[in-house]
Parts: structure tokens; sequence; C-alpha cells
């Protein structure tokens, strides 16, 4: 079917062509319709199936069939989500969905100064996308006024519960009105999601798009058996032997992300690193070299990258096992997005190797073996590398650097 079928208006018909939308998706066929009458919706879809505009469609629509003037009169949808990134990315989406319609959105989230978010703000809107934190603060400061919501929206649900946001979304429950339709949207579903999905919703209707194999159908995917002293060796190798494609690497911590960089970069390699010890403002940069292409290299922890939306990643690399089935999907789940195709490949140490049973106990299926033969193994060790010279002193002088500026760190702060 068309999205003109659902009965949305012109001017949202209009967005939709313009940004190349012909056909709803799975998660959009089922949710778009229940969103439209009121209907509570509990959703649970695998990444990159079009959840965003799954609930942005029916509720752009809806307020803006509601309004006379491009004149707002309170907030009337609130979208909640885990990140910055995440907020800027829903953001934009309800921005571009919109573009022809009365409805304002904005997103609003911490790392940057309040004011012109205040500003912003006091202009009026109607749909506000925010992080718990930042929404606090303005909550507490008078500078938001949740009382005419209509519609909460909490997306990647999941992955604000593993932040430790529980009691965040209780307490936003006693600031909005009881009469109001909820949508919960989540990758995954366990017993601690359904209690406080269920604690919320009102009869929801619940649709879940959950194939045998969680892993997208568009991702080639697979596992190579490798050491831990020897990864940076096989990355450099696939960096190189794919000229102009985008590559996502995964890494299990902040660290271990900048570590990862600068052994690239001894090999000549530009990348960037997207974590938790970045400001906003390098993190927006980091996502904007990558996005277009300034550099095909992103290092990633996954509190960072999770729920971005960053066009035509060609494959994912899993530096870093994960240790949960859950994140694997998550993390493989930022290439193939769509329509397109993807690749991931994994790194598996032996220390990882109870990991890799874990995520395939998850997908219920074997993750491919990628085999590598002792003669290409030893080449691959021999044959790259060369100008970053001995690995070990590399971690020895990566580790001296990181030392210093901790050391640096504590001398401002005292």
């Amino acid at each position: 079917m068309k999205f003109s079928e659902f009965g949305i208006s012109d001017e949202l018909v209009r967005s939709l062509d313009q940004l190349g939308y012909k056909r709803p998706t799975d998660i959009q066929y089922k949710a778009i319709p229940s969103i439209m009458k009121g209907e509570d919706v509990l959703a649970i879809a695998q990444t990159g199936t079009g959840k965003t505009a799954a609930f942005a469609i029916p509720i752009v629509d809806r307020l803006h069939k509601r309004k006379s003037s491009k004149r707002s009169d309170g907030i009337k949808c609130l979208v909640m989500v885990p990140t910055h990134e995440l907020a800027i990315q829903t953001s934009g989406s309800f921005g571009k969905i919109g573009k022809h319609t009365r409805v304002k959105s904005f997103g609003v989230f911490g790392g940057v100064e309040q004011e012109q978010q205040i500003a912003q703000l006091n202009k009026g809107i109607d749909v506000l996308i925010a992080t718990p934190g930042r929404m606090f603060d303005l909550v507490h400061q008078g500078h938001l006024d949740l009382r005419k919501v209509e519609v909460l929206i909490l997306d990647e649900a999941d992955h604000m519960l593993d932040l430790g946001f529980y009691k965040d979304i209780q307490d936003l429950i006693r600031l909005l009105p009881r009469r109001r339709q909820t949508l919960y949207f989540s990758a995954t579903i366990n017993e601690k999601i359904k209690k406080l999905a269920y604690s919320i919703v009102k009869n929801p209707i619940r649709i879940q798009i959950s194939p045998k194999n969680p892993v997208n159908k568009n991702i080639e995917h697979g596992v190579a058996m490798v050491e831990m002293d020897d990864k940076r060796f096989f990355l450099e190798r696939l960096f190189k032997e794919q000229e102009d494609k985008k590559i996502l690497v995964f890494v299990r911590t902040k660290i271990r992300a900048e570590r990862v960089a600068k052994a690239m970069g001894r090999v000549e390699i530009q990348s960037t690193t997207l974590h938790g010890d970045k400001d906003q403002k390098e993190r927006l940069q980091a996502l904007r070299q990558f996005r277009e292409s300034e550099v095909r290299m992103l290092i990633a922890t996954d509190v960072s990258a999770r729920g971005l939306d960053i066009p035509d990643v060609d494959q994912v690399i899993n530096y870093d096992l994960p240790e949960r089935g859950d994140v694997y999907v998550h993390r493989v789940g930022r290439t193939g997005r769509g329509k397109q195709r993807g690749s991931a490949i994994s790194f598996c140490s032996s220390h990882e190797k109870d990991y890799l049973k874990n995520i395939e106990s998850y997908i219920g299926d074997s993750v491919p073996r990628l085999e590598i033969g002792k003669e290409e193994y030893k080449h691959t060790l021999k044959g790259f590398g060369e100008k970053g010279g001995d690995w070990r002193q590399v971690i020895k002088e990566i580790e001296e650097e990181d030392d210093f500026r901790k050391k640096g760190r504590k001398k401002k702060k005292r």
C-alpha cells in the first residue's frame, strides 16, 4: 500500500514523497493505524526497520490537522530518548517529516548551553524530543510545562533501562496528565521492559516484528578467530582492502577507542572516535566527518552509537566482541539499513569464545565462520603495520600518553 492510503494530509504525503518514502515498512504498516486511532502501542522491532517514522507520521498528521495556524498551544507530544545523538537524529526526522505541515518540533539534550534551547521553547513547540537529564533540569527550572502533553513516546526503551533511567521514567509519568496516549518502542523485550511498559500503557496494541533470526536479512555477517594483540593488523587490512567504504568499528571501552584510533594513525589511517568522554561539540564533529566521508572509519562504544542512523555504513566491525546477544544485534544493525545491504565482521579472540556462544544462543543460529589459513594469518601480521613498528611498543606509548593526560586533568582540578 501507499502512505496516502492511511488517510494522512496532503502536506504530509508531500514530505514523505520528497524523502523517498514509497511504501510503509512492516512496523509502519502495523503501528500507524493504531496510533491514528489513539490507542496505546507496545512495539518491538529490530533496528533499521523504520520505527521513528512509524510514530512520527501519525503524530505529525494528527497535530497538523488540528492546528489552524503555526502558533503553538503548548507541548502536545513528548518523545523520550536515551542519548544526545538519538535526540538530534529523532528531532531531525520529525522536522523532515513535518516540513510542509504546521507542526513544530524541537530537541533538548545535555552537553550544550541551555540558553538557546530555552529561547526556542519560549517560542512555542508542539513536539518535544528530550533526554531525561536535560528535560528534568528544564522542568525544575520552570522552563518546561508538560501539563498539556497528550502523547508520550518512549523510544529505545530497552536502552534507557540499560542506562539506568527506570526511576526517571517513573518520575516523568507523575508530571504528565493521566489521560494520554502512550507509545512504547523497543528493539528487545524482557521481563523488566514488560513490567515498565504495562505499568504505563493501558490495554496496548502489541506489535512485534521479530524474525527467527533477529539479524537483519540485508546484513551478511561472520566471525573471524583473531587473537587480541593481532586484531589491529586485521582491522588495518580490512580497511585498506576496501577503498571508499565507510567502516564503523565497535570497541568495549572509551580507552580502547582512543588506543585503536592512535594505532590506526600510526599506519596512516585517519579515523575519529565517539564515546562518553567526548563533549557534545566533539561528538557532533565526529558524526559529521563520518557522515560526509571526511574520515571513513568511526571507532565507537555501544553507549555512544546506540540508536544512531548513519547513512551508508558499508561495514560494521566488532573489534571487541560484545558479551550480550542483543548488543550484537544492535551493533550489526548499524549497516544494512532500510533496503540497503551491508556486512558485519567480528573478531573473536580465545578469551571471547563464551561471548560468541551467548550471541549465537540469542539469535538462535550460528554466526558464519570466516576461515583464515595459517599462512594468510602470518601474512597479515607481517604485511601490515610496518610503519607502526612493534605493536606492543605502540600499546606502551599509548598507555604512557593516557597516564600523562590523566595526571594533567588531576592538576587542573586542584
